[in-house]
């Protein structure tokens, strides 16, 4: 296993982990699964985006946040920062 297979899939990981600390059951948690179906609001949006930033040092602005659409996008948006 390549290193960027193990760094996306602890980040992938890490962000399934904290969808979940909002209350969405683990299975419905999938890369395409969009934040709307599970439930989250804006605000924990925010929360996940600090939780990212704390976690990865990825800066991510408004305008990032708002064009997440699912847990894919945010994995691969912070892929594309760390790497």
């Amino acid at each position: 296993m390549s290193a960027t297979t193990t760094t996306t899939a602890k980040i992938e990981c890490m962000i399934v982990e904290a969808i979940v600390s909002f209350g969405p059951a683990t299975e419905t948690v999938t890369r395409e699964a969009t934040f709307e179906s599970l439930d989250l609001d804006s605000l924990d949006l925010v929360e996940l985006s600090q939780i990212i930033e704390e976690e990865f040092r990825v800066q991510l602005g408004t305008a990032d946040v708002a064009d997440l659409k699912t847990v894919g996008d945010a994995v691969d948006l912070v892929v594309a920062r760390t790497s």
